[in-house]
C-alpha cells in the first residue's frame, strides 16, 4: 500500500515519478489490475459533487497529483506530496521503461487525427514502442463492446484513455477489467500535446506552476475551468480549518 493524502475527501498517493513507474510495473509483472488517476485540483473539486468520479478515485489502484493546485494543497494540509507527477510526463516515462520492458500499449482517445500523428510521434521519439492499437474517442455508448472487442485483441499491457476528466476516469472504472489491459490511464490531453495540437507551457513557468496560465492564454474557452482553482484553495483551507 502507498501512503496516501485525503484531499476534499478523495485519496492522493505520495508519489514521484520513479515510485509511480514502478508500481505500473509491478502491477503489470504481477499481472493485476490497476486504474491510474492523474489527478489535478478540477478533478479533486469536481469528485465532491460527481459520485462516479469520486467512486473511480477511491477503487483507482494510484492516484497522482497532476497539477501544482494538487501538491500546493497537500503543503496547506501539512502533508506535502513530494512531487507533481503529471499525465504528459507520465506517458513519456511509461514509453520510455516499455521500449526496454516490452510492455504494449493502446491508446484510445483524442479526434482521429490527431491520434494518429501522437502515435506517429511516440513510434519516432520511442524506437522499438509497442503500440498495439488505437482508436478515437469520439464514439457512443453503443460503440463499447466493439472497441473493448478490439482492445482484447490486441493485448495491451497499458490502456492510456484521453477522452477528459471525469469522462476518461469514469469509463475506465467502468470498463477497464473488461479491456484485457493490467493497467488503465487517465490522460487527458496528452494525446493533443503529442501530436502538437496544444503546445506545453515553458519549463520555467511548469516549475512555477503557472501551466494553467499558459494553457488559458492558447484557449481563452477554458477561463470558466481556471475559474474552479481559487474554489478548490478555499476548500482546502476550509478542510484544514476543520480539522
Amino acid at each position: 500500500m502507498i501512503e496516501q493524502i485525503d484531499i476534499l475527501g478523495s485519496p492522493v498517493n505520495f508519489l514521484t515519478m520513479e515510485t509511480a513507474i514502478q508500481a505500473i510495473a509491478r502491477c503489470i509483472e504481477e499481472k493485476k489490475v490497476c486504474q491510474v488517476v492523474t489527478a489535478n485540483a478540477e478533478i479533486l473539486y469536481m469528485a465532491q459533487h460527481d459520485p462516479g468520479l469520486f467512486l473511480a478515485l477511491h477503487d483507482a489502484g494510484l492516484v497522482t497529483a497532476d497539477g501544482m493546485g494538487v501538491v500546493l494543497a497537500s503543503r496547506i494540509l501539512g502533508q506535502p506530496l513530494p512531487e507533481r507527477v503529471a499525465g504528459v510526463d507520465l506517458v513519456c516515462a511509461l514509453a520510455e521503461r516499455g521500449v526496454r520492458a516490452g510492455w504494449r500499449f493502446y491508446l484510445l482517445g483524442a479526434k482521429p487525427e490527431v491520434l494518429k500523428v501522437a502515435v506517429e510521434r511516440l513510434e519516432l521519439h520511442y524506437p522499438g514502442i509497442q503500440i498495439v492499437g488505437s482508436h478515437h474517442g469520439y464514439f457512443s455508448q453503443a460503440d463499447n463492446v466493439a472497441i473493448l472487442e478490439g482492445i482484447r485483441n490486441s493485448q495491451p499491457d497499458i490502456l492510456l484513455v484521453a477522452m477528459g476528466a471525469p469522462k476518461q476516469d469514469i469509463w475506465l472504472h467502468d470498463y477497464l477489467d473488461k479491456s484485457g489491459a493490467y493497467v488503465g490511464i487517465g490522460v487527458g490531453g496528452t494525446f493533443d500535446i503529442l501530436a502538437g495540437a496544444v503546445q506545453r507551457a515553458p519549463l520555467w513557468m511548469q516549475r512555477f506552476g503557472l501551466e494553467w496560465l499558459f494553457r488559458l492564454w492558447q484557449e481563452p474557452r477554458r477561463w470558466r475551468r481556471v475559474l474552479l482553482l481559487p474554489r478548490f484553495i478555499w476548500a482546502v483551507l476550509w478542510q484544514r480549518f476543520r480539522r
